[in-house]
């Protein structure tokens, strides 16, 4: 059997310094939910995994001074959903990062973790890209941020650069008027991965959105930002040619798949009629603040 290292670095220096030394042969454990199915698979075989729940920085929730949010990578969706505010602020956010998995999975799943897996499925991305979130990453070469529609490359796969952490993620403040919402489409009632996804973060004024962002998952090789469909919306009272509009413009955007759990017709219009749904459900949540 092959022998594991396992650390558990105290600060972000350190987990960058073990990281970089292991010349690729190691993995992050965030939560570990997807790393240890896929050790036990064999699908991966790291030489070192690094724990990050020890870092202050990587299991902090912070409100910043503006009402903005800094998360980060390694908090559980257990914890983030008992923050006193998070989920006021953030419902869809926190309504997407609170479907990974079953109850027992949240005390260990993070959305960091979630992201960082690269699956076009994956139930926080789309709500995130709806939200806007910048991702704050860090390695050998320094600390740099990204837009969360940036990050994914592809199943499986992300744009971080060799030896690199994702630190955490931060949510931007809300005007007053606004809100967001996430659904999927699953086969079965609970614990099945997304046919699609769809997230939407609007801000109401006087009954007119006067910003608002969509995004897609489960319908192409990355989750999707549908900027389109955000300009269907913005400058609307979401009278039913612009949700028709916002419709056809994530049906547009699909690339999907043929699979067991659904076709591309499906799939394609599948992510109108979520779009309409979710978009009604942060309308009203907006129109609440």
């Amino acid at each position: 059997m092959t022998e594991i290292r396992y650390i558990a670095p105290q600060t972000l220096d350190e987990a960058i310094g073990a990281y970089a030394a292991a010349a690729g042969a190691a993995r992050i454990l965030a939560g570990g939910t997807d790393l240890l199915v896929q050790m036990r698979a064999g699908v991966v075989q790291p030489g070192t995994i690094i724990d990050i729940k020890k870092i202050a920085e990587t299991t902090g929730i912070e409100e910043t001074p503006e009402g903005g949010f800094r998360v980060g990578a390694a908090v559980s969706g257990a914890v983030l959903a008992e923050h006193p505010r998070f989920g006021t602020v953030w419902p869809g956010v926190l309504e997407a990062i609170n479907l990974i998995g079953s109850t027992q999975v949240q005390g260990r799943a993070s959305p960091g973790g979630n992201l960082c897996n690269g699956s076009p499925a994956g139930d926080s991305v789309p709500a995130m890209i709806a939200a806007g979130a910048i991702l704050t990453l860090q390695g050998p070469n320094g600390r740099r941020e990204m837009p969360v529609e940036a990050f994914p490359a592809g199943p499986g796969r992300t744009h971080l650069a060799p030896g690199e952490i994702l630190v955490g993620f931060t949510l931007p403040p809300r005007p007053k008027g606004s809100s967001d919402a996430y659904l999927r489409m699953i086969p079965r009632t609970e614990m099945d991965i997304a046919v699609v996804g769809v997230g939407v973060s609007l801000t109401l004024e006087n009954g007119t959105v006067t910003a608002a962002r969509v995004g897609l998952g489960a319908v192409a090789p990355t989750v999707l930002l549908v900027a389109d469909a955000a300009r269907a919306l913005i400058g609307s009272k979401l009278e039913d040619a612009a949700l028709d509009a916002a419709a056809a413009a994530c049906s547009a955007a699909c690339k999907p798949i043929d699979d067991k759990r659904g076709t591309i017709v499906y799939r394609t219009r599948v992510a109108g009629v979520l779009l309409k749904r979710t978009t009604a459900i942060a309308a009203e949540r907006a129109g609440r603040i």
